[in-house]
């Protein structure tokens, strides 16, 4: 198990992404060959295949402290927010799996991709 919160752990995935956005801007060692975008893209592939999950499970902490009448509305207007939110969460998980599924198909592609001297 781990220390960090949740909003810690999504704060340190969006860092890992920011850093793989560095690392793979040009030519080095380790990201020169087809084998390695196949790597990089089924990992982004499992990564997305986990988010909505993660989306389900903020739903569900936000329908709990609905249950338990522990949230308002700073704006007064706390039943369109949850509506908004849980559209949006429910949009995000969509659009993950979409993602998952494009990702998938890009792996299968590189799969029989290889280097040419």
């Amino acid at each position: 198990m781990t220390d960090k919160t949740p909003a810690q752990l999504a704060l340190t995935a969006d860092n890992a992404i920011r850093a793989l956005n560095h690392a793979i801007l040009g030519t080095q060692a380790d990201w020169e060959y087809p084998g390695d975008a196949y790597d990089v893209v089924g990992n982004l592939a499992h990564m997305a295949g986990m988010l909505p999950q993660a989306l389900d499970q903020v739903a569900q902490l936000l329908k709990r402290l609905e249950g338990e009448d522990h949230l308002k509305s700073d704006r007064g207007s706390l039943a369109a927010d949850l509506a908004a939110a849980y559209d949006g969460l429910t949009i995000a998980a969509g659009a993950a799996d979409t993602l998952r599924g494009a990702l998938d198909r890009a792996q299968q592609g590189l799969g029989s991709v290889a280097y040419k001297e």
